[in-house]
């Protein structure tokens, strides 16, 4: 992207429903972004967690300690008190943001697990939708109702009906269309019958309501295991390796190269991770 005559490209990772990996993935593309060298505004709608503060305040103080720079993203929600204040946000707020992050390349916006105002407002303003669910019907109630007899899809879901109003409006504001993304995240290793059930009811309300797929993050120790340090499987090289490097690492990063792709983002360069001797996958 130029630096001159274009606006952020906004990404809302949204999921009504808690615990479905929003924050997991809102990190991960950050970082990965990051070190394409494009610049990287982050909101923070999940004023309960605030996961996306803390994981970018732990990077600060990781790469103090180590003495290693990393790319660090524009931080929207740790400099405007309204998003660190608990109580009421001003309506005011999300605009205040696009304010401070216009010089970004891109916007990502974490959105919290319920349906609020600024989290409308915020899907709203997407260019592109990440939904991430987990392999399981409760997550997929959100997205789509299936007959509890037949399995066979009825109509959307909640979610769905907030996408869809989201669309609508930004279609009505200046002629955009919105791009939707549903990531089939942490998927079991094992293929199964409920898998494939699943899969049938994806496939059909995307074509229903139009949306694509794409893969997720699989249920890695390793990205939990980076959380607390600040670090993504995107940062880790020669200089950056806070942990014993596994094979298991390197598939993540083919993982998120992988997301990357299905969400049509750039790469970067990836520094080489070589596995230590010995090391078990994991």
């Amino acid at each position: 992207m130029t630096a001159q005559s274009r606006t952020p490209r906004v990404i809302v990772v949204g999921n009504e429903k808690g615990g479905a990996g929003k924050s997991t993935i809102a990190l991960h593309v950050t970082t990965a972004l990051l070190h394409t060298g494009a610049r990287v505004g982050v909101i923070d709608l999940d004023l309960r967690q605030r996961s996306i503060g803390r994981f970018f305040a732990s990077r600060r103080a990781w790469m103090d300690n180590a003495g290693v720079a990393l790319p660090m993203p524009l931080d929207f929600t740790a400099r405007d008190p309204a998003l660190s204040a608990p109580g009421e946000v001003p309506p005011d707020v999300l605009e205040q943001a696009f304010e401070i992050l216009a010089p970004a390349d891109f916007i990502i916006i974490d959105t919290p697990g319920g349906d609020t105002g600024l989290s409308r407002a915020a899907h709203a303003r997407a260019d592109l939708i990440v939904t991430p669910m987990n392999d399981s019907f409760v997550d997929f109630d959100m997205l789509g109702t299936v007959d509890p007899v037949t399995l066979d899809l009825i109509k959307p879901g909640l979610y769905s009906e907030t996408v869809w109003e989201a669309r609508k409006q930004r279609m009505m504001a200046d002629r955009s269309s919105v791009d939707w993304v549903v990531l089939r995240n942490r998927l079991a290793p094992a293929e199964a019958r409920n898998r494939r059930r699943l899969d049938e009811r994806v496939a059909a309300l995307s074509r229903r309501i139009g949306f694509r797929i794409g893969p997720g993050l699989r249920d890695r120790v390793i990205y939990r295991e980076l959380f607390p340090f600040g670090l993504t499987v995107a940062d880790l090289s020669t200089k950056v390796r806070p942990v014993a490097v596994s094979l298991s690492h390197v598939a993540a990063r083919q993982e998120l190269r992988g997301l990357m792709q299905s969400l049509g983002l750039p790469q970067g360069a990836s520094a080489a991770v070589e596995p230590e001797p010995l090391a078990a996958a994991s």
